[in-house]
């Protein structure tokens, strides 16, 4: 990326984060470090589909697009008209889908792609209540292959909240295997990336963990 297009990708989302914190969640775009240990589950081979949640100004869609195979999709679902907008212009090979992901199965099918191999989520789940991380949760887990991955990022700097750990155990509630990665230092601030698999979805259902 030219320093020109990494200019603009800085005042897009300080924008974006001062008009909408609720929405954006962090002061700065997200490191490329944070960026590469996400991109590790992107599958290399066949024709995965993948997508982002939440992705902003695409700070991890360069890794996760660098990794995927040549017959693999990247979506990327966001709220926000105005990064909407941005990445249709800064990022055009990107598969940019605007809708909440919490109709995410509903935006995939109406892509015509089918159920995802993985799935990163960029959405600042601690601003979120505890009922609203789990719809967004069930629907992302519902909308995975059988073998597919979930991943997020979380920050150390929030480790304190309440929301943080309801989150927390909202992954565990959702997913059978959950793994916290090493820390990425070398991010502001430093964060966080879980890995989770096997959801714990009943075949045919809402998206209703099992019991």
């Amino acid at each position: 990326m030219s320093t020109r297009a990494k200019l603009h990708e800085y005042r897009t989302f300080v924008s974006r984060a001062l008009h909408r914190p609720g929405v954006v969640g962090a002061v700065l775009p997200t490191s490329r470090h944070v960026a590469a240990a996400v991109a590790t589950v992107v599958p290399t081979t066949g024709a995965p589909v993948v997508v982002e949640l939440g992705p902003g100004t695409g700070a991890l869609s360069g890794e996760i697009d660098a990794r995927l195979p040549e017959r693999g999709r990247h979506l990327a679902v966001e709220i926000d008209p105005a990064m909407v907008r941005y990445l249709r212009e800064a990022k055009p090979w990107l598969e940019v889908v605007e809708g909440d992901a919490a109709r995410l199965r509903e935006l995939l099918s109406a892509t015509g792609a089918p159920k995802a191999d993985a799935v990163i989520s960029s959405i600042p789940w601690t601003l979120l209540p505890p009922a609203k991380q789990r719809e967004l949760l069930r629907e992302a887990a519902a909308a995975l292959n059988t073998d597919g991955v979930f991943t997020t990022v979380t920050y150390l700097t929030t480790l304190w909240r309440a929301t943080t750990r309801e989150f927390v155990g909202a992954l565990h509630e959702t997913f059978d295997e959950v793994m916290p990665r090493s820390t990425v230092w070398r991010n502001l601030p430093p964060s966080r990336v879980y890995v989770c698999r096997r959801p714990r979805i009943e075949p045919g259902t809402a998206g209703e963990p099992t019991s």
